[in-house]
């Protein structure tokens, strides 16, 4: 059986809009908040704060709050599960950064956009999170948002 995939990832708002990071699979393209592995004896803010400077070039300190969501993506179907990946979500307001410099090392990113919640509605977000992103607030308690799947 395959121990499952913990994924840090992190909410980022800059003047009321979300950053999102674009990726693609053969015939699909698909946004993330940017994020990634967690390696064995990191801990979860050092592993966020690593894939946020291989994602989006951002090596500068700034506040985090979190986590503020926790969800799980697990595949449908056969047992051993194929694919489980647990999403642990933080967040940030990087209102008084710059984001004109926002580049990635990443080759598994195509791109990066900053969505306004509005927007978020006709976007594919892997995991499906549109609700929560739309609706989030500072200081919100955590919550836990179930099992989400997008194949």
């Amino acid at each position: 059986m395959r121990e499952p995939r913990i994924r840090v990832s992190a909410l980022l708002s800059w003047h009321g809009r979300i950053l999102l990071c674009r990726q693609e699979k053969p015939g699909k393209e698909y946004w993330l908040l940017p994020g990634g592995g967690v390696d064995s004896g990191e801990t979860l803010v050092e592993a966020l704060q690593r894939e946020l400077a291989e994602e989006l070039g951002i090596e500068y300190e700034f506040p985090i709050e979190g986590p503020i969501a926790l969800a799980d993506s697990i595949a449908p179907g056969r047992r051993p599960v194929a694919k489980h990946v647990v999403h642990i979500i933080f967040a940030s307001d990087l209102s008084e950064h710059s984001l004109e410099e926002v580049s990635s090392i990443d080759d598994a990113v195509r791109g990066h956009r900053l969505f306004t919640p509005d927007e978020l509605g006709d976007v594919v977000i892997h995991p499906p999170i549109q609700h929560f992103l739309r609706n989030w607030q500072p200081g919100d308690p955590t919550v836990y948002l179930g099992s989400l799947w997008v194949p």
